[in-house]
């Protein structure tokens, strides 16, 4: 287990101008972290970045940038979200998904390598158990990604493991289940126009941004035949990054790999029902095709990042999540002026 007591050294995080990436920059800055971004803003946004925190705009394959970014900020530790998360994109265009997210991830890795930095936070994902046989989830069970996007994050996975047997560099791969919800406080959530996340689609609808919610398939073998997921509080999810962190840190001869989530799946309906309930509101469902790549069901064992990290969620409520995400959906319409 980490000690509370890890240094507070300094942290690049790579997107930290879009969704994860910008709650795990709050929850560094909150603990006393000093920390900075870099994000080439095709996805981020730059009032997702706190005040006071330095902003590099410009790509994690630019190799230059990065040898200035971790001379001028003395950079001990990166924190790696940056990549492109839309699984039915992925297969549609597979060598995007390759490029942004595994081979610029090798560039990011051969920089932090080059330059001496020991620490390495990596966004990995569920998708890289693609249908698994067995629910909930473990980290040993079979990875056979169903989909480029679970592939180009698996693929970074093998790299940071022979990387890190080949060099003074250790990581922690932490591998997402459905992030969801927003900053408790609503400084930062989801923002991206033309989202996909199902909770964040449904908030939207909500407020009359979007005239319906799609449900794609209603034949899964689940109990209402509509896909479950594992839904994570992005806050909770974010403190799990500073608490990996602190391991590494604290160990720095151990590397580890680790499911986010809370071990408990709710369907895509039941999700929908949750939003109708916090809102008080009958959002409007078209029933629609499967997608391309997408899973009956992915819920999480996570049993490992509890023994591992003294992590405590303290988000784990359905509602909840959905409240934050609201909240968050209407400050952003705040933010950009609309109605």
């Amino acid at each position: 287990m980490a000690a509370a007591s890890s240094p507070r050294v300094p942290v690049l995080v790579t997107g930290g101008a879009g969704y994860i990436g910008s709650h795990a920059v709050l929850a560094l800055k909150d603990a006393g972290w000093p920390v900075a971004v870099i994000d080439n803003l095709t996805t981020g946004f730059r009032f997702a970045v706190p005040e006071g925190v330095p902003l590099y705009e410009g790509d994690i394959e630019d190799g230059a940038l990065l040898a200035r970014i971790f001379a001028e900020q003395g950079t001990r530790a990166i924190m790696h979200f940056a990549g492109s998360i839309v699984v039915p994109e992925s297969v549609e265009n597979p060598l995007k998904y390759y490029h942004n997210n595994t081979a610029k991830t090798r560039a990011l890795i051969a920089a932090a390598v080059a330059a001496g930095v020991p620490h390495f936070i990596f966004s990995s994902t569920a998708a890289t158990y693609g249908e698994p046989e067995v629910s909930p989830v473990t980290e040993d069970s079979p990875k056979r990604p169903i989909n480029p996007y679970g592939m180009s994050k698996l693929m970074t996975e093998f790299m940071l493991a022979d990387t890190a047997r080949a060099h003074p560099l250790n990581y922690c791969a932490l591998r997402y289940f459905n992030v969801a919800g927003a900053d408790p406080q609503a400084r930062s959530g989801q923002s991206t126009a033309g989202a996909t996340h199902l909770i964040k689609v449904a908030v939207e609808a909500a407020l009359g941004k979007r005239g319906h919610v799609g449900v794609f398939g209603t034949d899964y073998d689940t109990p209402d035949g509509t896909g479950v997921r594992d839904y994570i509080h992005v806050a909770d999810l974010a403190e799990a990054h500073v608490l990996a962190l602190e391991a590494l840190i604290a160990d720095p001869a151990t590397s580890l790999t680790m499911n986010c989530g809370y071990g408990r799946g709710f369907s895509v309906l039941e999700v929908l029902d949750a939003v109708d309930r916090v809102t008080n509101l009958k959002i409007n469902r078209t029933i629609e095709g499967r997608r391309a790549g997408d899973p009956a069901a992915l819920v999480s064992d996570n049993r490992r990042i509890k023994a591992t990290l003294p992590w405590q969620p303290r988000y784990a409520d359905l509602d909840t999540i959905v409240r934050h995400a609201l909240a968050w959906e209407r400050r952003l319409s705040e933010i950009r002026g609309e109605g």
